[in-house]
């Protein structure tokens, strides 16, 4: 990653983060509101109305984590344990919070060669 690419990939990890508390919030709230009012309650209504969000965005999630993830070369791997991770309640939050640090990092280390070249481009 260059300091070029520095905007597109603050861009791509917002919109990531942001899909991710969406989706992890959901998920939180299906398995331990809905699911337990369906069957004990047999009241069926916070699942409906949190998986059926949950399934569609989470399709949007895995996007924005390929999106970032090929903006910064991450792994194959690591790409789909993120993506995994919002499938397990509460994970997909400190999957986040561990890809923001590791984004922030890439992102300090090209600002900082970006700033190295203009430097001694100078001289």
């Amino acid at each position: 990653m260059t300091a070029d690419d520095v905007p597109a990939v603050r861009s791509a990890l917002l919109r990531y983060r942001i899909m991710a508390w969406v989706v992890g919030v959901l998920l939180v709230v299906l398995v331990c509101v809905g699911v337990p009012l369906k069957y004990l309650a047999h009241n069926d209504t916070v699942v409906t109305w949190t998986g059926v969000p949950h399934g569609w965005l989470y399709l949007i999630l895995i996007i924005t984590a390929y999106d970032l993830g090929r903006r910064v070369n991450w792994p194959w791997l690591r790409l789909i344990l993120i993506a995994l991770a919002g499938t397990v309640p509460f994970l997909s939050f400190v999957a986040e919070r561990s890809a923001t640090k590791d984004v922030q990092a890439r992102i300090t280390q090209a600002e900082s060669a970006g700033e190295s070249e203009a430097a001694a481009a100078e001289v």
